[in-house]
């Protein structure tokens, strides 16, 4: 990438990590002594402000973000009480966190990060570019959660305590965003805690308690480097559905509601008492085509007959989980962007051209598979559908049988979610839902061999417009974002709440 540099909009915290990728599994030694790690003196605060948050989400059985999948630990500890290199804003932006800012060289393989100063832990430990160096280690020698995005990791380098400096083997226009992500959190290489029950971060929060499978209690962390959480204790509770979140919220057991994106927010609407902010996830909702050789979706044709007789905008309009209608793998807060709705715009006479050249013989059944949370959004396709000559059997299934289902092949087309994570819509060129396409694939390639951020993007529009144009399968929406609050509450972000739910601004006046 052309040499650039990339700012916060206020203060960030500082990494280091040294050695060669071959070395990352052996021991490494540090080119300059420890910082001193006495905890400087504690603020007083006057202020007591305490806000309990109920999560219509699996509850955390273990705090160990380093093994633990699914993104419950993301959404309550990362920005919370770990920080992470590189952060992202409410567009899902690379934006300073650890590292105020960085630049990269004209051949995209060196990234040099300028860490902020004067960062502590919560423990009063210092933190400085040895707690990069072991938090990065750590990550690709342990194989823990996302180490994968470090794979192209040729030498991680320490000038200095407040510089990094990462060199790849080829370029990687996702490391920046990677680095906002598990494998970009800073662990203080001085402590030994029980990553299962405890969590040690340099946040606004600590964690005061954790009751597994029901809460998570945070404190402020008046040693926190960079601003002061608005709140004094945060309470996330976990239930097991939006009817008892709403329940609750009425009764003023909690102050604040978090809705899971296939929750509806109706019932939330139209109370006086409620305040609803609305806003965007990365994840998608899909209906994915089975492009086996068995399957009609084999077929191109059959593909974009299919997408024809969609009408994705008013699928979109009429669904209260829907933020904005999608033509294409990108959804509108990722990387490489476009509209690419006009692709497959709603065609019934277009679509009964194409599936008139099958046989009803040849079309057979379709299975298609949807897990009970999205029922509705498959009946309403179902009865999109009634005007074609396909013959629909819809199979509404719990998750676990959905996910076994499709990774067998028992399906033909079934509803699913995709996370927009970096490498999301590259799943596309990798063979999912045995789709296959040697243009898309050398596409892919491209993206990742990207050396500016405008080639990036370029490059993932091509991509994007490839997949969709060939009808790999049929993209609906991507899915919206809810939290009601009682009065009073402020500090409320609106974005991508379902993976990340920053706490230092929310207060009850």
């Amino acid at each position: 990438m052309s040499e650039r540099a990339h700012h916060s909009n206020g203060p960030v915290k500082g990494l280091v990590f040294v050695g060669v990728a071959a070395m990352l599994f052996a021991a490494i030694g540090f080119g300059w002594s420890q910082h001193d790690r006495r905890a400087p003196n504690g603020t007083t605060f006057d202020a007591i402000s305490e806000v309990t948050i109920g999560l219509d989400a699996k509850a955390p059985q273990s705090l160990d973000i380093r093994t633990t999948p699914g993104t419950g630990l993301d959404q309550a500890l990362i920005g919370n009480v770990y920080e992470t290199l590189v952060s992202r804003d409410q567009n899902n932006k690379p934006v300073g966190g650890v590292a105020k800012s960085w630049e990269t060289s004209k051949d995209a393989l060196s990234y040099t990060f300028n860490l902020n100063s004067d960062m502590r832990f919560s423990n009063g430990n210092a933190m400085d570019s040895s707690d990069v160096i072991f938090s990065l280690e750590s990550v690709i020698k342990n194989k823990y959660i996302g180490y994968e995005g470090l794979s192209k990791v040729k030498t991680i380098a320490n000038p200095n305590p407040n510089t990094v400096v990462i060199t790849l083997n080829s370029p990687d226009p996702q490391l920046p965003s990677t680095l906002s992500t598990r494998a970009g959190i800073i662990y203080d290489s001085a402590s030994n805690i029980d990553y299962s029950t405890e969590a040690l971060g340099s946040g606004p929060f600590t964690v005061r308690s954790f009751d597994p499978g029901n809460s998570i209690k945070f404190t402020r962390n008046t040693l926190c480097w960079n601003q002061q959480s608005a709140s004094s204790q945060v309470i996330l509770r976990y239930v097991d559905s939006a009817a008892k979140l709403n329940k609750e919220l009425k009764a003023g057991e909690i102050q604040m509601a978090v809705l899971k994106p296939s929750d509806s927010p109706e019932p939330f609407k139209g109370k006086k008492d409620y305040r609803i902010t609305s806003g965007q996830s990365t994840s998608k909702l899909i209906l994915a085509l089975n492009n086996a050789a068995d399957s009609i979706f084999s077929d191109q044709l059959a593909r974009k007959s299919l997408r024809y007789s969609l009408d994705t905008a008013s699928l979109a309009k009429q669904e209260p989980i829907a933020g904005s209608q999608l033509g294409g793998p990108i959804g509108p807060l990722e990387p490489g962007y476009e509209n690419l709705n006009g692709l497959f715009p709603h065609n019934p006479e277009e679509s009964k051209k194409g599936l008139n050249y099958f046989s009803t013989g040849y079309l057979g059944t379709i299975t298609f598979v949807v897990p009970q949370e999205y029922r509705e959004v498959g009946e309403a396709i179902v009865k999109q559908l009634e005007a074609t000559k396909l013959n629909i059997s819809m199979q509404v299934v719990d998750d676990s049988t959905a996910e076994a289902r499709m990774a067998s092949g028992g399906y033909t087309m079934a509803l699913t979610t995709m996370s927009g994570t970096n490498d999301d819509a590259g799943q596309f060129a990798q063979n999912l839902y045995n789709y296959q396409n040697g243009n898309a694939q050398d596409q892919w390639k491209a993206v990742l061999n990207a050396t500016s951020e405008n080639d990036y993007e370029n490059a993932l529009k091509t991509y994007a417009r490839t997949v969709s144009g060939d009808a790999a399968s049929a993209w609906l929406f991507n899915l919206s974002t809810t939290t009601a609050t009682r009065p009073g509450v402020k500090g409320v972000k609106k974005n991508m709440t379902d993976q990340r739910l920053p706490l230092r601004d929310i207060r009850k006046d």
